[in-house]
This record gives structure tokens, C-alpha cells and sequence, in this order.
């Protein structure tokens, strides 16, 4: 579904755009296309089983799937990057944190197959970026923020469009709705990290919040993130 000018969801279980034979409604997250110039960009994969699913939806959009040159990466989980060595097969190159790239490499427990019963097929990162590192491509920025805490390597990434400050989040905020943080179930989850994380976020002012599962919101993201610290800070203090 179109989302602005340049910007569609096309992935995602729990919004009804993706689905396994998984009976789980967090099965696929939401997957994101940026229309640039002359390159798609995608924000996340999926699990690499609706992988044709996504390119479905593209193709309805007008979008072709063999203009995508990079995906991406929030962070290692099945669900979110499941799909990442079928994109490089496709010479499609990975963007990621150090961390989420380690553990794509390895397939092991942080990128969570177990959860779902089906294994992790690695997969090697082509741009390893840091928090705060400008990515440019075609002409446009994106802006990588390491945010860990759900998983150690946990990545927003940040643009401008339409005059709007938009961060996609993967699963940083809204795992669980509205009002909620990510899974804490994660291998390298870390309470006290992912605190800190969601207080930083709560300073940052921006304009649309493109989370990893469920509804985008288009209208005071901010409130989001500061219901979430203090779903956090009741549940864990």
C-alpha cells in the first residue's frame, strides 16, 4: 500500500500484506520501498518465504523489483531479514549494524529461527554502518541510528520526504501495539541497554514512525515512543 509519493509497504503479516504457513500473526514484519530516481530501496526483507509476495505487491504499486539495489537491515531476526541471502543472490546489497551483521553471518540464536521452527540461511552484509554514518544513494541520505536493546545490532534508519522527519524503527517500538516496546525474548536482549535506548528516542523529535509490525504512525510518533519508555519503565523497574 502507498504510504507518501515515494514510500509503500508492501510486507507484513500482521497488516494482512504477507503470510506463512507459520500460525503466528509476527511472522513477516513490515517490509518498506523507497522510490528514489533510478533505485528502489527496501527497508527490511521478510522471512524469505513471502519473498515473491513482496514483489507482488511491488508490481501492483508500478514498482519493479529488479530496480531494488539495497535493502536495509533493522536487525537479524527470521522474520525481519529471513529474506537477505535470496536478495544477494539477486545482487541486491545488505546495509546493516556490526553487530546485526555478525550475527547474519553466523545464522546462529540471535537471529531467532528457533522461534519459528525453521532455520537461518546466513548471509553476509555488504556496508557495515555505525550510529549517526549518512548513507547516499541516488542522490538521497539515509541516516543510520544504532538503537540496541531488543537485539544488540538494533538499527532505525532516518529520511526526509515530503518536508517529513521519517524513521523506520523495525522493531525498536510496537512489537507488541501500540503502547509497547519490542520483543524481550531475544538472545542478546538487554533490559538496562534498550532503557537507555528508548529514552534517547524520546528526545528526538520526527514526523512519521514506520514500525517493523503493525501501523505506521503518521500523526505525533513521539507520543508513541514515550508511551513505550514508560511501558518499560513500569514493567522492568
Amino acid at each position: 500500500m502507498q504510504l507518501l509519493h515515494q514510500l509503500y509497504q508492501v510486507g507484513g503479516s500482521l497488516s494482512g500484506l504477507t503470510h506463512t504457513s507459520v500460525a503466528d500473526p509476527f511472522d513477516d514484519c513490515n517490509v518498506y520501498v523507497l522510490q528514489l530516481q533510478n533505485e528502489l530501496v527496501l527497508f527490511d526483507c521478510g522471512n524469505g518465504e513471502t519473498l515473491e509476495q513482496i514483489f507482488s505487491q511491488m508490481s501492483y504499486w508500478g514498482l519493479d523489483a529488479e530496480k531494488i539495489s539495497t535493502c536495509f537491515l533493522t536487525h537479524p531476526h527470521w522474520d525481519h531479514a529471513g529474506a537477505g541471502w535470496l536478495l544477494q543472490q539477486k545482487g541486491i546489497s545488505l546495509v546493516a549494524h556490526t553487530h546485526t551483521a555478525d550475527a547474519l553471518a553466523s545464522g546462529d540464536e540471535r537471529c531467532c529461527g528457533f522461534l519459528y521452527h525453521k532455520a537461518f540461511h546466513p548471509c553476509n552484509v555488504d556496508l557495515v554502518v555505525k550510529d549517526k554514518q549518512v548513507i547516499e544513494i541516488d542522490g538521497f541520505q539515509i541516516t543510520a541510528h544504532h538503537f540496541p536493546g531488543h537485539t544488540r545490532g538494533c538499527t532505525a534508519y532516518e529520511f526526509e520526504l515530503e518536508n517529513r522527519r521519517i524513521f523506520v524503527t523495525g522493531d525498536i517500538i510496537g512489537t507488541l501495539g501500540y503502547g509497547y516496546f519490542g520483543w524481550d525474548g531475544s538472545i542478546d536482549f538487554d533490559k538496562k541497554t534498550y532503557l537507555e535506548t528508548l529514552q534517547k528516542f524520546s528526545r528526538i523529535e520526527f514526523d512519521v514512525m514506520l514500525p517493523g509490525h503493525g501501523l505506521a504512525s503518521f500523526y505525533s510518533p513521539k507520543n508513541r515512543v514515550e508511551d513505550s519508555l514508560n511501558q518499560a519503565l513500569i514493567e522492568w523497574r
